[in-house]
């Protein structure tokens, strides 16, 4: 009898998921749109892009670290307040850092980008040759893809500085929007069909 009524449970959930989702889907491709539109103006205008993305961080951190400072004095009894003051302080500093120079900021990011993706692509590559498995071409794929996007950044260092970051938040966006419009139009088209087969 328990067996039986799992399945019942997880269907009843799904079924009500899938009906909020189909009552949702004009806002789901609606927010994918706009995600879309903001990810190609990233794309277009990159260099704001950056300089915006590094002043939201560098305000992130001064707000992290004034929360961990009245934190430190809320609890400042026990052993770590000297250790949450000081991180407290150091977010606290390095982001009026970045809030006072992004561009730096930036060229400083994207060199720390550039060498993770030259690591992570030889080290793709190298596992791709020496371990034989099945999809192993993927692997050797995704590594050759981050090597040269690694050496590309690399070469065009320090002006790649100034859009590098910009381009990857405008992809994000911009993928990120074109999954939810089809997950959109996808429910409204389940939607559809179920309403025909219901009339017919």
């Amino acid at each position: 009898m328990m067996v039986e009524a799992q399945p019942k449970a997880v269907i009843g959930l799904s079924q009500v998921g899938l009906s909020e989702l189909k009552s949702k889907w004009g806002w789901i491709a609606g927010i994918g749109g706009l995600l879309i539109a903001a990810g190609i103006f990233a794309i277009s205008a990159s260099f704001i892009t950056t300089l915006f993305s590094m002043v939201l961080m560098g305000w992130l951190m001064i707000f992290a670290g004034i929360s961990v400072m009245i934190n430190a004095f809320q609890c400042k009894q026990w052993g770590g307040f000297f250790l949450d003051l000081l991180m407290g302080i150091l977010y606290t500093v390095v982001g009026f850092m970045i809030v006072g120079n992004p561009g730096a900021t930036a060229v400083a990011l994207t060199l720390i980008v550039a060498i993770f993706l030259l690591i992570g692509g030889l080290s793709r590559i190298v596992l791709s040759i020496m371990m034989r498995f099945p999809n192993g071409g993927l692997l050797l794929l995704h590594g050759v893809i981050s090597l040269v996007l690694g050496i590309s950044i690399w070469q065009n260092w320090p002006l790649s500085g100034l859009w590098v970051i910009g381009l990857f938040v405008g992809i994000e966006m911009l993928f990120t929007g074109l999954t939810l419009l089809m997950m959109g139009l996808s429910v409204k088209r389940l939607s559809s069909t179920e309403e025909v087969a219901d009339a017919t």
